[in-house]
Protein backbone atom coordinates (compact mmCIF):
# COMPACT_ATOMS: atom_id res chain seq x y z
CA UNK A 1 0.00 0.00 0.00
CA UNK A 2 1.58 3.74 -1.20
CA UNK A 3 1.19 6.28 1.63
CA UNK A 4 0.82 9.81 1.00
CA UNK A 5 4.54 10.79 0.94
CA UNK A 6 4.78 8.07 -1.51
CA UNK A 7 2.34 9.52 -4.12
CA UNK A 8 4.12 12.77 -3.64
CA UNK A 9 7.39 11.12 -4.52
CA UNK A 10 6.26 9.54 -7.18
CA UNK A 11 4.67 12.57 -8.85
CA UNK A 12 7.42 15.25 -8.31
CA UNK A 13 10.07 12.53 -10.09
CA UNK A 14 7.86 11.31 -12.64
CA UNK A 15 8.80 7.75 -11.24
CA UNK A 16 7.47 4.80 -8.95
CA UNK A 17 8.29 4.50 -5.54
CA UNK A 18 10.62 1.46 -6.55
CA UNK A 19 13.26 3.33 -8.78
CA UNK A 20 12.94 5.79 -6.36
CA UNK A 21 13.75 3.44 -3.24
CA UNK A 22 16.30 2.47 -5.89
CA UNK A 23 18.06 5.51 -6.52
CA UNK A 24 18.12 6.58 -2.69
CA UNK A 25 19.84 2.30 -1.74
CA UNK A 26 22.07 3.09 -4.66
CA UNK A 27 23.22 6.26 -2.58
CA UNK A 28 23.55 4.24 0.50
CA UNK A 29 25.86 1.95 -1.43
CA UNK A 30 27.74 4.88 -3.12
CA UNK A 31 28.32 6.22 0.48
CA UNK A 32 29.64 2.69 1.60
CA UNK A 33 31.91 2.46 -1.11
CA UNK A 34 33.34 5.64 -0.44
CA UNK A 35 33.45 5.31 3.60
CA UNK A 36 35.41 1.81 2.98
CA UNK A 37 37.64 3.04 0.29
CA UNK A 38 38.98 6.27 3.11
CA UNK A 39 40.57 3.89 4.84
CA UNK A 40 44.09 4.23 4.91
CA UNK A 41 46.83 1.42 5.33
CA UNK A 42 46.50 -0.36 8.05
CA UNK A 43 43.45 0.89 9.48
CA UNK A 44 41.32 -1.68 8.46
CA UNK A 45 41.75 -5.63 9.01
CA UNK A 46 43.03 -7.30 5.56
CA UNK A 47 43.69 -4.25 3.69
CA UNK A 48 45.44 -5.13 0.26
CA UNK A 49 48.13 -2.16 -0.24
CA UNK A 50 47.78 -2.93 -3.52
CA UNK A 51 44.94 -3.31 -5.12
CA UNK A 52 44.32 -5.58 -8.76
CA UNK A 53 43.99 -3.54 -11.68
CA UNK A 54 40.51 -5.26 -12.81
CA UNK A 55 39.35 -4.20 -9.28
CA UNK A 56 40.55 -0.65 -9.99
CA UNK A 57 39.00 -0.69 -13.72
CA UNK A 58 35.46 -1.99 -11.29
CA UNK A 59 35.74 0.13 -9.05
CA UNK A 60 36.39 3.69 -11.29
CA UNK A 61 33.68 2.93 -13.85
CA UNK A 62 30.99 1.49 -11.03
CA UNK A 63 31.43 4.44 -8.60
CA UNK A 64 30.38 7.33 -11.58
CA UNK A 65 27.91 4.95 -13.09
CA UNK A 66 25.55 4.57 -9.54
CA UNK A 67 24.82 8.43 -9.46
CA UNK A 68 24.97 9.25 -13.11
CA UNK A 69 22.36 6.36 -13.57
CA UNK A 70 19.95 8.09 -11.06
CA UNK A 71 20.32 11.07 -12.63
CA UNK A 72 18.99 9.81 -15.79
CA UNK A 73 16.40 8.18 -14.47
CA UNK A 74 14.89 11.31 -12.63
CA UNK A 75 15.90 13.77 -15.14
CA UNK A 76 13.82 14.39 -18.60
CA UNK A 77 14.30 12.05 -21.31
CA UNK A 78 14.80 12.11 -24.94
CA UNK A 79 16.87 15.06 -25.24
CA UNK A 80 20.37 15.60 -25.98
CA UNK A 81 22.10 15.22 -22.61
CA UNK A 82 20.01 12.53 -22.05
CA UNK A 83 21.43 10.74 -25.19
CA UNK A 84 25.24 11.88 -24.09
CA UNK A 85 24.78 10.80 -20.81
CA UNK A 86 22.96 7.67 -21.25
CA UNK A 87 25.95 6.52 -23.81
CA UNK A 88 28.14 7.45 -21.30
CA UNK A 89 26.63 5.35 -18.33
CA UNK A 90 26.44 2.33 -20.67
CA UNK A 91 29.68 2.55 -21.34
CA UNK A 92 30.52 3.10 -17.64
CA UNK A 93 28.27 -0.50 -17.05
CA UNK A 94 29.63 -2.38 -20.08
CA UNK A 95 32.74 -1.98 -18.71
CA UNK A 96 32.01 -2.19 -14.86
CA UNK A 97 30.52 -5.67 -15.75
CA UNK A 98 33.60 -7.13 -17.72
CA UNK A 99 35.78 -5.83 -15.28
CA UNK A 100 34.13 -7.71 -12.56
CA UNK A 101 35.13 -10.87 -14.42
CA UNK A 102 38.56 -10.41 -13.38
CA UNK A 103 37.54 -9.07 -9.72
CA UNK A 104 38.23 -11.95 -6.97
CA UNK A 105 39.05 -15.85 -7.00
CA UNK A 106 36.60 -17.12 -9.88
CA UNK A 107 32.73 -16.08 -10.40
CA UNK A 108 30.03 -15.85 -7.55
CA UNK A 109 26.35 -15.01 -7.48
CA UNK A 110 27.39 -11.62 -7.75
CA UNK A 111 28.42 -12.29 -11.98
CA UNK A 112 24.62 -12.80 -12.19
CA UNK A 113 24.31 -9.18 -12.63
CA UNK A 114 27.45 -8.72 -15.09
CA UNK A 115 26.33 -10.92 -17.66
CA UNK A 116 22.58 -9.60 -17.11
CA UNK A 117 24.32 -6.21 -17.54
CA UNK A 118 25.78 -7.37 -21.00
CA UNK A 119 23.30 -8.24 -22.23
CA UNK A 120 20.27 -5.85 -21.60
CA UNK A 121 22.73 -3.02 -22.49
CA UNK A 122 22.67 -4.08 -26.16
CA UNK A 123 19.54 -4.91 -25.89
CA UNK A 124 17.86 -1.60 -24.59
CA UNK A 125 20.24 0.40 -26.96
CA UNK A 126 17.99 -2.08 -30.07
CA UNK A 127 15.28 -1.18 -28.45
CA UNK A 128 15.28 3.00 -28.76
CA UNK A 129 16.44 2.31 -31.81
CA UNK A 130 13.48 0.69 -32.85
CA UNK A 131 11.27 2.74 -31.40
CA UNK A 132 10.13 0.80 -28.34
CA UNK A 133 10.63 3.37 -25.54
CA UNK A 134 9.38 1.82 -23.25
CA UNK A 135 11.37 -1.73 -23.47
CA UNK A 136 13.96 0.90 -23.83
CA UNK A 137 13.13 1.93 -19.74
CA UNK A 138 12.73 -1.05 -18.79
CA UNK A 139 15.68 -2.97 -19.97
CA UNK A 140 17.57 0.40 -18.11
CA UNK A 141 15.91 0.40 -14.93
CA UNK A 142 16.51 -3.45 -14.80
CA UNK A 143 20.85 -2.28 -15.46
CA UNK A 144 20.66 0.01 -12.81
CA UNK A 145 18.73 -1.72 -10.18
CA UNK A 146 21.22 -4.49 -10.66
CA UNK A 147 24.08 -2.09 -10.33
CA UNK A 148 22.63 -0.89 -7.13
CA UNK A 149 21.88 -4.66 -5.43
CA UNK A 150 25.65 -6.05 -6.71
CA UNK A 151 26.66 -2.59 -4.76
CA UNK A 152 25.20 -3.43 -1.57
CA UNK A 153 26.00 -7.04 -2.13
CA UNK A 154 29.82 -6.40 -2.12
CA UNK A 155 29.59 -5.59 1.42
CA UNK A 156 28.86 -9.57 2.26
CA UNK A 157 31.36 -10.08 5.09
CA UNK A 158 34.33 -11.53 4.15
CA UNK A 159 34.15 -9.44 0.85
CA UNK A 160 36.73 -6.54 0.19
CA UNK A 161 34.56 -3.59 0.81
CA UNK A 162 33.02 -5.26 3.49
CA UNK A 163 36.25 -5.88 4.93
CA UNK A 164 37.22 -3.13 4.75
CA UNK A 165 34.05 -1.22 6.01
CA UNK A 166 33.12 -3.34 9.08
CA UNK A 167 36.31 -4.97 9.72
Amino acid sequence: MTTIEDSKIAAASGLGIVPVLTIGLGIAVLTAVLTALSFGPGEAKAVQPNLPLPLIIHLATFLPALPLGAYLLLRRKGDRLHKRLGRIWAMLMVVTAIASFGVGDGLSFIHIFSVTTLISIPLAIWRIRVGDVRGHRRAMEAVYIGLVVAGAFTFVPGRLLGVLLFG
